[in-house]
């Protein structure tokens, strides 16, 4: 059996702990049914994703994007559980299989057990905003420590379990926060932002997701994200969102007189004050955390499907 594992051009720590969670929570699972592809943490339950032969054992993944698959064959696909009630309406299943994220799941493993706390307020922003965005200058400014999602997956995680406050545009910052029982605020920088999967989650574990609206930072950003910047509408474009993905920065021009350099920089982060004083305050507002019984129950439901899984496989 192989983890399916989406590899992203710009790395996202949500999609990479597949590489090892499976391992953890599965032992062996790679030495028997080497024809099935196990297909877990992500939003991956999609036509351009996942490849359209062999056999699939769905455990906790999420619709949110594209189109889904034929998946009414039990011959090639075995759904055991998909991520929140949402996704398991979309697929045709009762709703009771829509359990939880599986990235829950990691609190489990010893390596991050009992990790000590910091005094950290961490902003997780969105692959796209981290690339395209001045975000890491504008948490220097409003006193928030910045976590590039894009990061190796095991390091982002400690960052998110040991701070005392996350602030996530990233899903996953989210649902790791809650996992590790850290409150969290959800923000977003594009109001055109697919909902579907935040609330798939969220509905899980009785929690709502109502977003803190930030302005982009960057007029890259908002050519990336299709947003305004300034008053300026910008249509999305999709080139430019490959190559922030492939070359991992926005607006990186490089002039030869140092003095322009510095003005440039000063600039950008002058156009940059209305996404500073909205993440400030956007970090001001109420956290949420899920109830400890509801978080215990899902994972409980979660170990119960893991365990039908070992009985049926190994």
């Amino acid at each position: 059996m192989k983890p399916f594992h989406w590899e992203s051009t710009h790395g996202n720590f949500g999609d990479d702990l597949n590489l090892w969670l499976w391992d953890f929570l599965l032992p062996g699972l790679r030495d028997v049914h080497r024809e099935t592809l196990l297909v877990g943490v992500g939003t991956v339950l999609n036509t351009l994703i996942l490849p359209l032969d062999g056999h699939k054992l769905v455990i906790g993944s999420g619709f949110g994007y594209g189109s889904l698959p034929e998946m009414g064959d039990k011959t090639k696909w075995d759904i055991r559980s998909v991520r929140g009630p949402l996704t398991a309406e979309k697929v045709g299943l009762p709703q009771d299989m829509g359990i939880i994220d599986p990235a829950v799941m990691v609190t489990e493993m010893p390596e991050f057990k009992n990790l000590p706390k910091t005094n950290r307020r961490t902003f997780v922003p969105h692959w796209e905003s981290a690339a395209a965005g001045l975000w890491p200058e504008i948490c220097k400014t409003v006193g928030l420590s910045y976590l590039d999602p894009r990061g190796e997956a095991k390091a982002v995680i400690r960052e998110i379990a040991t701070s005392e406050l996350i602030v996530a545009e990233s899903m996953h910052g989210a649902i790791l926060a809650d996992a590790f029982r850290v409150p969290w605020i959800a923000v977003s920088t594009s109001r055109a932002i697919n909902n579907f999967k935040w609330n798939d989650w969220a509905r899980s574990l009785g929690v709502t997701y109502a977003p803190k609206q930030i302005p982009v930072s960057t007029r890259a950003e908002a050519i990336a994200k299709g947003a305004r910047f300034w008053g300026v509408g910008f249509e999305r474009d999709e080139q430019a969102v490959e190559e922030l993905a492939r070359d991992g920065h926005g607006e990186t021009a490089v002039l030869a007189d140092p003095q322009q350099t510095r003005l440039r920089a000063m600039a950008k982060q002058a156009l940059a004050v209305p996404s500073a004083l909205a993440l400030w305050q956007a970090s001001k507002a109420k956290p949420q955390l899920s109830a400890d019984a509801a978080l215990a129950n899902r994972k409980q439901r979660l170990f119960d499907v893991l365990e039908g899984v070992r009985r049926d496989y190994f």
